[in-house]
């Protein structure tokens, strides 16, 4: 009988390392291509987001996720849903894993692993913009491989920026954006803008930008000259291109092509830095594989421990 196992967040987390799990991710890359499915519903602001993968020789996943952007005004999470990772070989039920611990691991892991490769090592000065769940995730993460950093978070609301300073020592807050910007070497944002928050204007040679929040056709976190000064990366040209603002509305409007992206995860090698000053930027879009190889790492670790 297959082993089946509950894997709760607390528990999960406390086994998991950033470093590791972006070796994971590299290496998922290094299998057959993923068959991936995602369905999108919506009423008004709020998302139903379903995600399926199957990679051969690592599994299956579905992800069923609901994004209802007031709920934090209630008093209730954001994001709620469940991942169930199935097994290559017969396909049985392997684990039930938490929702959350996947996706914190999976967002901020996914972002760390074009860092780790595009941004300048020497990077010292790291800005979150977005104090929420994924923002102290990205803290945690960037930490991980920088961890000579200091931190800035800059947060549309000031209450929320300060809460999260509260929770991380040595946190600080940043009153102007434009000012924040220009000075970091990364740029790392999860915000629900449908307006481009950060200006191309702004950017200085040699930074990093890491972009995650925009996951709808209506959003979007940069403007045009962001993109058209910055080389290109993403982590899936399937779940990016077609499927996001960031790119959709400027490819359609002919402000970028999709050959103007360099490479996206199953092209791993082309993410490399050509010059100490150039930009690179890089659109976070998640997708049913990247949760399928979290969550393969988050059970391998989970039955590791024993």
């Amino acid at each position: 009988m297959t082993q089946f196992d509950i894997i709760p967040f607390d528990a999960g987390d406390a086994l998991l390392d950033w470093i590791g799990l972006t070796d994971a991710l590299a290496q998922g890359h290094n299998l057959p291509r993923a068959e991936i499915a995602d369905t999108f519903l919506y009423r008004g602001k709020d998302t139903l987001l379903n995600r399926a993968a199957w990679i051969d020789g690592l599994g299956l996943a579905v992800k069923s996720a609901t994004i209802f952007p007031d709920n934090p005004a209630k008093g209730a999470p954001m994001v709620n849903g469940g991942v169930s990772l199935y097994a290559d070989d017969h396909g049985a039920l392997e684990a039930l894993v938490d929702f959350h611990l996947v996706t914190k691991w999976k967002t901020a892991g996914d972002s760390l692993l074009a860092a780790r490769r595009l941004a300048r090592p020497d990077s010292r000065k790291i800005l979150i913009v977005g104090a929420g769940t994924q923002g102290r995730g990205l803290h945690a993460a960037y930490r991980a491989a920088f961890p000579d950093a200091e931190f800035t978070v800059w947060n549309r609301s000031a209450p929320n920026a300060q809460a999260m300073a509260r929770d991380i020592e040595g946190l600080r807050i940043a009153d102007d954006l434009e000012t924040a910007v220009r000075d970091a070497d990364i740029i790392t944002s999860a915000t629900m803008s449908t307006e481009p928050l950060i200006k191309g204007a702004w950017l200085q040679p040699g930074q990093h930008l890491d972009l995650i929040g925009a996951y709808r056709p209506d959003m979007r976190e940069v403007d045009d000259t962001a993109l058209t000064r910055a080389r290109v990366f993403v982590d899936s040209l399937d779940t990016t291109v077609d499927h996001i603002g960031e790119l959709k509305i400027p490819i359609a409007q002919g402000v970028l092509s999709a050959s103007d992206i360099v490479a996206d995860y199953y092209d791993l090698g082309a993410f490399t830095r050509q010059s100490e000053d150039e930009i690179t930027l890089f659109k976070n879009g998640g997708g049913a594989h990247l949760d399928l190889m979290t969550s393969r790492y988050i059970l391998d670790r989970w039955r590791a421990r024993r």
